[in-house]
């Protein structure tokens, strides 16, 4: 089973997170990790071909916004939450509130 890299968070600046939030495609990813379950990337249908998708996953992971599990042939994708409110306090509530008011 191959290994995905997750970055500390710590060494992660908040422009890098905000750049990565700033893809229409991946504010929807986020929008629908933020109910809080494990998703795989074939769950999703944001009009974009797949490999597209696995690029706009890969800038979320890269920034410490999700965490990716492989498990088999799938890929498991999730909202790193907790660790995301520990650096930046606040941060994934304001996100709900972003994602909905739009």
């Amino acid at each position: 089973m191959r290994t995905v890299f997750h970055p500390a968070l710590s060494d992660i600046p908040l422009h890098k997170v905000m750049h990565a939030l700033g893809s229409p495609v991946r504010l929807a990813v986020v929008k629908e990790l933020l109910d809080g379950d494990v998703h795989q990337g074939s769950e999703f249908d944001f009009g974009v071909g797949q490999s597209t998708l696995s690029h706009h996953v890969k800038i979320l992971r890269e920034a410490g916004i999700v965490q990716n599990d492989p498990e088999g042939n799938r890929c498991l994708m999730s909202l790193r939450s907790a660790e995301l409110d520990a650096r930046f306090p606040g941060f994934v509530e304001q996100l709900r509130v972003l994602t909905v008011a739009e």
